[in-house]
């Protein structure tokens, strides 16, 4: 032991990393690499960094990232100004790092900046396959083929019950200049965070099984964040909106922003305010379209009795004075029977408007949602069939393996010399059993 050169302590080994390090890696790298973790603690920023197999998934990598609070207070602003949403795990991003190594806390890279325009890309090289995604199933357009009643009234509403947007839009609509009285019932959902797909998928579930009960649903969001809206760009909260029975109107962003939600939904708005004011607006250009062909009735019944008027004053003025009396008894009459028929014309046109409210609050909305239910009911039991689709296994890397035609499910099915095929994705392998 005497013979040997004296060990190091720890402090001194880390030490010495530490001085390697500062010599020989002084420069900045940039790096790409996956989010697996995020949090942020007393002003500053810790990442957790990976990278994945492109073909297994499997991570192959990992590292820790740590940005410092006089960075991150630059950085954060910045990269959600830009990309219109936080850091969250899962996200691919573009980091500026240089190399710490403590004594004490081990190595780590230390973030310098954040490239937001690598990740912007990403996000919308996301979104394009979505969208792609909705446009080969045949679902993208279905909301812009549905109709809204004639009389939209009864409101579903999607929204947090605490936020700020879904009070403005219920006050709104509660004292409407026109006093119309529309009836709304709220289907609490988190409309920020990781849980706004989940949220807002059962709210729309438990919508779905009134429909019935309702004219339209109302998605709305207001007093959160822009950094919040990624929980509205999944395939799955889409595709829910995109099949759903009855018309989804949506005011969950800003007038910059606009969400794949916003895409396929039946009416897009920005605000939950905009939402109101839309319903609002539909229901009196309705009561205005009434108003209007009641008043061009009037219009020609007064123009027909002018006609009228013309033609008798015309015979009047061919008879001999001494029938003038015969002429005043037939116009005052006349003006009688006018008066008369412009009363019956308003009693008929008002009671022909209430019939109308009946029929397109009953008949009409509620065929509508019947045939909705049924279109939504076998675009499920599609999506349901398509999803036992052998084929679907094959492409996602599994196997079919068969003997004389039937599915092997156990090896003691088998039998030494037996011929086998495997199914894979791309081709069939014809394989002997040896023992």
């Amino acid at each position: 032991m005497s013979a040997m050169k004296k060990p190091l302590s720890l402090y001194e080994l880390n030490a010495l990393v530490r001085e390697t390090i500062e010599v020989d890696m002084p420069d900045s790298y940039w790096v790409q690499a996956e989010l697996s973790d995020v949090r942020e603690s007393y002003g500053h920023c810790y990442m957790e960094l990976i990278q994945k197999d492109e073909a297994s998934r499997t991570p192959i990598a990992r590292a820790r990232a740590n940005c410092w609070r006089n960075r991150w207070m630059l950085i954060r602003p910045a990269f959600e100004r830009l990309t219109g949403q936080g850091l969250r795990s899962g996200m691919k991003v573009m980091l500026q790092v240089h190399a710490q190594f403590h004594e004490n806390f081990g190595f780590s890279w230390i973030v310098d900046d954040i490239d937001a325009t690598y990740t912007m890309g990403d996000m919308a090289r996301r979104r394009q396959e979505i969208i792609a995604r909705l446009r080969a199933e045949g679902v993208f357009d279905l909301q812009k083929e549905l109709r809204l009643p004639l009389f939209t009234q009864r409101v579903a509403v999607v929204s947090s019950a605490s936020a700020a947007g879904y009070g403005d839009f219920a006050d709104q609509l509660a004292a409407n200049d026109y006093g119309f009285c529309f009836h709304t019932e709220l289907f609490a959902a988190t409309m920020q965070g990781e849980q706004v797909e989940q949220s807002v998928i059962a709210a729309l579930d438990a919508i779905n099984e009134r429909a019935e009960e309702f004219d339209v649903v109302v998605i709305i969001r207001g007093g959160g964040a822009t950094s919040d809206l990624s929980g509205f760009d999944t395939l799955a909260l889409a595709e829910n909106v995109a099949n759903f029975p009855l018309p989804v109107i949506t005011g969950i962003g800003h007038e910059r922003d606009e969400s794949v939600l916003d895409m396929v939904a039946h009416t897009r708005v920005k605000t939950p305010t905009a939402a109101a004011a839309f319903l609002v607006a539909r229901l009196a250009d309705v009561e205005a379209r009434i108003d209007g062909s009641g008043e061009r009735m009037v219009r020609v019944v007064r123009l027909r009795m002018g006609r009228e008027r013309m033609r008798i004053d015309k015979l009047a003025s061919a008879i001999p004075l001494q029938f003038s009396l015969v002429r005043s008894r037939g116009e005052a009459r006349l003006n009688v029977l006018q008066s008369r028929l412009v009363q019956l014309v308003d009693n008929r046109l008002e009671r022909a408007a209430h019939r109308l409210q009946l029929v397109g609050r009953d008949l009409q909305p509620l065929l509508e949602r019947r045939l909705q239910a049924e279109t939504h009911r076998l675009a499920l039991l599609g999506q349901r069939v398509e999803a036992l689709n052998p084929d679907r296994l094959l492409r996602r890397g599994y196997s079919i393996t068969l003997h004389e035609g039937r599915v092997v499910r156990d090896p003691r099915q088998l039998s030494a010399g037996d011929m086998i095929e495997t199914r894979l994705e791309k081709g069939i392998l014809k394989s002997r059993i040896e023992s």
